[in-house]
């Protein structure tokens, strides 16, 4: 049996972090060290996250099957990465069945493996590209995005472009809209035409 640390689990969530009534589930560690972590928990030592394993997850989103099978709606893990555990969301859909909706909100900044061991249970992913340029992305997160662009390419060859959702950001200091449309650009020849496009809100 799985167990994995969690830093929260958000019940109830309408039209956000997917499609319908979504619990979010939010684990520990990342990969990244982006300079406005919105969650920067999933940083902090493990004895302050919560372990679960995937049959109490399952337990305590049970009681909603009714909601996400009326609004297609199920569980979003998030982070943190989730592709950091892949062996724990693919024992949770053995738990939950196929007519959940399981999505991800990724950086995609992993292994190959992870993604490919995720594409037979995944229905939806929500890629946080941040922007396609490396020198920007590097500077902003810390980490250089091969990977990122290596699995985009893989999820474009088996996976369709409406179970893609890519978040791109304007980033105070770091991107601009032109920046981005570049971005978008490199994605649409990549195969991708979901976009979710936003502006990073900084507290002063």
């Amino acid at each position: 049996m799985q167990t994995a640390p969690f830093i929260a689990v958000a019940r109830h969530r309408i039209n956000l972090d997917g499609e319908g009534v979504v619990t979010l589930a939010c684990f520990g560690g990342c990969p990244l060290r982006c300079k406005y972590c919105i969650n920067p928990q999933c940083f902090e030592p493990h004895d302050s996250w919560k372990s679960l394993t995937a049959e109490q997850l399952y337990e305590q989103t049970k009681p909603d099957e009714l909601y996400f099978l009326a609004t297609r709606g199920g569980v979003t893990f998030g982070g943190g990465e989730p592709l950091l555990r892949t062996a724990f969301i693919r024992e949770f859909r053995a738990l939950c069945g196929d007519l959940w909706t399981l999505s991800v909100e990724t950086s995609l900044n992993v292994p190959e493996q992870a993604v490919k061991d995720l594409l037979p249970v995944i229905n939806h992913w929500i890629v946080d590209v941040k922007d396609m340029n490396p020198d920007i992305y590097a500077s902003y997160t810390g980490k250089e995005n091969t990977h990122v662009i290596q699995n985009l390419k893989l999820l474009a060859e088996n996976t369709q472009p409406q179970h893609v959702t890519i978040r791109l950001p304007i980033i105070p200091n770091f991107n601009t809209e032109t920046d981005r449309q570049k971005s978008i650009g490199q994605l649409r020849q990549i195969g991708f035409d979901k976009f979710d496009l936003f502006d990073y809100t900084i507290k002063k």
